[in-house]
């Protein structure tokens, strides 16, 4: 044999792991035919020293003196197995395990094998004495020898487990004659190829075999050319080793790092059931279904429970389908369908023992569980379903749905490696599945969170109509911390919120909640909006105090921003301050666009100690007024100046309705993923009706009492109000009262017709009212318990020469916003004897200053 005929067999022996024995071959006469490395590395003689001479210069052992015995001595035994002592080429004395094989040809010729090993690293036991079955024969991998023409010259029993061709009709004939098609043709390319070069070759293809069930079988050949000592090639010889088990570990592993990739990836329950159906086919089944238990969100809002029909159980929905045939099917119910589960199925077992089910062969037989429900028997049949497995889904010991998996064309059933395999897959899916469900959950309640502290409808009253648009940074959440409010005030008045918490998600909705909370309640103070933001800011600090430092929801509400607004329809008066929030955009009737001049102020909860200034514009009735967060200007691809400059743009359309102008501003912004959270409050400004206010100077003496009834009485009689006269004239007579009692300077009367009927009493006195409960014998202290039960609510505020306070009485029919409009605001009424000539109760004075306000029921 040549040196690369010894290099191929010894790296054949060495890539099939068969052992570590030294290899030859003799012929009948005892002369060495082929030598491989390894017996090179045992024995000491290289290849070039004993191809061609007689085993006895390579293994010179006492067992067989000459070469003749030896050969009579094992012929009759067909082979020998055990321990021997041979000559190293040093010399020294070498124990080896030696195991002769004898191998005959077709043609009655006869060669020997020889596997020899260190004694010292032999595995096993070896016996001296006769070894009833060759070796070869019954080794665990396949040997074949053929010929120069590839007819088979001998061949092991293995072979005939490897591809089912019996011994019988193997000898003498080439592979295509007795296993015909393609994968034969191939194989014996190789094989004509390696007797051409002379070189090694490896090769794997799969196998049918002949006889017995049909299952493919994976095989791994080496093939390399046996040379004499002259080099001539004298034929082929085989080796293969069934490698099916290998294959499909193999492909096991790889199902599990391809899900280690490609489940998980999406948050959306329905997505994730339908990433792991995609992974499993084809590369471990030909059908595939992912049904999620109905508590299992599948989308924003709590879970629907789905109704029963008969005796079956509605407990999935499909979530994920897939299958090797176009249009799956093998499957009754799309996905997103309630799967009505049939009784007595592996799917009903599942739900009480929470054990996987595992069935090879799939029995269809009259009286099985499949035959009771005809639609799946139906699919079963029409499909070729032979093997199934149903794994549950379990998460934090809860039972989240069912897997099944099943196989139509691979005819190889599945196995309890396949099951365990399977489990380890849905193991991941549950994992996947469950952060799915924890944050479609933490995305509901966040929404409905952030939906419950929004408001749902804007109140604008008579004051203003208003509009507004909300897009979070963080579209798949939705939720972020931006907020706006409309905010209706005593005197037709209302208050315009905009502004923005640091951060988004959940922590940022809550900590935004805290804050309009607090807006509302200082609102109902009448506070004017630079004290307000003063109250807020102390707030905050406060909140970030108790809450701990290093808290989420503290540091987003430290470095709030917020822009808070009064607008008096009455006045046409706008006040606002600024706590670090960009300015409104005011465009006027024309369409001209101006951002006011506003202290922007700094953050809520700073604490630098920097009071907050308020501004105070006169504004057209008709005027539109954008208030707005700085994610609506601060964008990627524009600077703040010229994204505002944009704004005033896109918002001097006066012809426009504000839904138009609010969806337009939006479309034109945030045409890409926001950087922040953006939201946009529009309101339009409306001016009330002279016709709807009546104010009077009253003389602070006993007089005025009588004579606040005898206008009021006079006004809600030309107002067509006899229905309120009764009650609204007892309230004024208490709150005028009040004041003759408390103040010295002049009383002031403003009745303001609108939604409600408001009346409002202002003296010089700057105390403000508290209602207090009357003793029996008490003369006095029942004036206000009169107001607030005769009224829908009320309050008080300050002014900067005194206070008002006020009363609201419900009308039973209240008039719409449009029959109590104007365009000039209600001049200031002078002549206290003319009811019918109204006044505005200011002048040029500042608007009156907050004071609080009560509803009827509280006090």
């Amino acid at each position: 044999m040549t040196s690369t005929a010894h290099m191929a067999l010894s790296k054949q022996l060495n890539t099939h792991e068969i052992s570590d024995s030294a290899i030859a071959m003799l012929d009948e006469e005892g002369t060495v035919v082929a030598w491989t490395q390894a017996a090179e590395r045992v024995i000491g003689y290289s290849a070039r020293d004993v191809v061609g001479r007689s085993v006895e210069v390579a293994l010179p052992c006492p067992e067989a003196p000459t070469v003749l015995a030896f050969v009579e001595q094992h012929r009759a035994r067909n082979g020998w197995s055990g321990t021997t002592t041979v000559r190293h080429r040093n010399g020294r004395m070498l124990d080896v395990g030696l195991r002769i094989s004898i191998l005959r040809g077709q043609d009655g010729s006869v060669r020997w094998l020889l596997s020899m090993s260190d004694a010292g690293t032999m595995r096993g036991d070896a016996v001296n004495g006769p070894d009833s079955e060759s070796p070869p024969t019954r080794a665990p991998i396949g040997i074949a020898v053929r010929d120069l023409r590839m007819r088979c010259t001998w061949a092991n029993d293995t072979m005939e487990s490897h591809d089912g061709i019996p011994l019988e009709r193997r000898f003498g004939r080439r592979f295509t004659d007795v296993l015909p098609g393609a994968k034969a043709e191939a194989l014996e390319a190789v094989m004509r190829q390696v007797l051409a070069s002379g070189t090694t070759r490896v090769h794997e293809y799969q196998t049918w075999l002949a006889t017995g069930p049909r299952q493919g079988h994976t095989m791994r050949a080496s093939f390399f050319c046996l040379q004499g000592a002259d080099g001539r090639a004298l034929g082929l010889c085989t080796i293969s080793v069934d490698v099916t088990e290998s294959r499909r570990t193999r492909e096991r592993l790889a199902v599990l790092s391809q899900a280690s990739t490609r489940l998980g990836r999406s948050l959306d329950v329905m997505q994730t059931g339908q990433e792991l159906a995609d992974l499993a086919v084809p590369l471990f089944a030909d059908y595939v279904a992912v049904d999620l238990e109905q508590s299992v969100p599948f989308g924003e809002g709590p879970p629907v429970r789905i109704g029963a029909t008969g005796e079956r159980l509605p407990v999935f929905r499909r979530a994920g389908l897939a299958s090797i045939r176009q249009g799956v099917p093998e499957s009754p119910w799309l996905r997103g369908e309630p799967i009505r589960v049939p009784p007595g199925s592996p799917m009903t077992d599942i739900l009480g023992t929470g054990r996987s089910h595992l069935e090879p062969i799939l029995d269809t037989a009259p009286g099985t569980w499949i035959d009771r429900h005809p639609e799946l028997a139906r699919k079963a049949h029409e499909n070729g379903m032979h093997s199934l497995m149903v794994v549950p889904i379990r998460a934090r010991r809860t039972l989240l749905g069912t897997v099944v998996f099943i196989r139509t064309q691979d005819p190889v059933p599945f196995q309890e490696a396949d099951l365990l395999l399977a489990e380890e897959l849905v193991g991941r899916f549950a994992q996947s599945l469950d952060n799915a469900r924890q944050y479609v959950r933490e995305q509901t309640a966040a929404l409905a969170l952030q939906r419950n502290l929004l408001p749902h409808r804007l109140r604008g009253g008579v004051a203003v109509e208003a509009a507004s648009r909300y897009q979070p940074a963080d579209i798949d959440r939705g939720v972020g911390g931006d907020w706006f409010d409309v905010i209706p005030l005593s005197g037709a008045r209302v208050a315009l919120v905009v502004g923005d918490v640091v951060g988004h998600g959940i922590n940022a909705a809550a900590t935004m909640g805290r804050l309009r909370t607090a807006i509302h309640t200082l609102a109902d103070m009448e506070l004017p909006p630079d004290e307000l933001l003063t109250r807020l800011d102390d707030t905050v600090q406060r909140l970030a105090e108790e809450d701990g430092e290093a808290s989420d929801q503290a540091l987003m509400a430290v470095g709030a921003t917020c822009l808070y607004a009064v607008y008096d329809p009455v006045t046409r008066k706008c006040t606002m301050a600024g706590a670090g929030h960009p300015p409104p955009a005011i465009v006027d009737p024309q369409g001209r666009v101006t951002f006011p001049d506003l202290p922007t102020g700094r953050p809520l909860g700073i604490g630098v100690g920097m009071p907050f200034e308020a501004v105070e514009l006169e504004l057209a009735a008709g005027s539109l007024l954008a208030l707005y967060t700085d994610g609506l200007i601060e964008t990627r691809d524009h600077d703040i100046e010229e994204n505002m400059r944009r704004l005033g743009t896109a918002l001097a359309q006066p012809g426009r309705s504000l839904e138009d102008l609010c969806t337009g501003v939006m479309e034109n912004f945030l045409s890409q993923a926001p950087y922040d959270d953006a939201t946009l409050l529009l309101v339009r400004t409306r001016s009330l009706s002279p016709a709807h206010v009546a104010s009077w100077t009253l003389a602070n003496d006993r007089t005025a009492v009588r004579h606040a009834r005898h206008l009021t009485a006079s006004q809600l009689t030309e107002w067509g109000l006899e229905s309120v006269e009764d009650s609204t004239k007892l309230i004024v007579s208490e709150l005028v009262t009040n004041a003759v009692r408390h103040s010295t300077g002049p009383i002031r009367l403003r009745l303001i017709r609108h939604q409600v009927l408001s009346c409002e009493v202002s003296d010089t006195d700057v105390c403000f009212p508290r209602p207090r409960s009357a003793r029996t014998a008490d003369e006095n202290g029942r004036g206000l318990f009169l107001v607030s039960q005769l009224s829908r609510r009320w309050g008080s505020r300050r002014i900067p020469d005194g206070k008002v306070v006020w009363a609201e009485v419900a009308l039973a029919t209240a008039p719409s916003p449009a029959r109590v409009l104007g365009t000039p605001p209600a001049s200031e009424r002078t002549d206290q004897a003319s009811p019918s000539r109204p006044s505005g109760m200011y002048g040029s004075a500042a608007p009156p200053a907050p004071g609080g306000s009560a509803r009827a029921a509280a006090a």
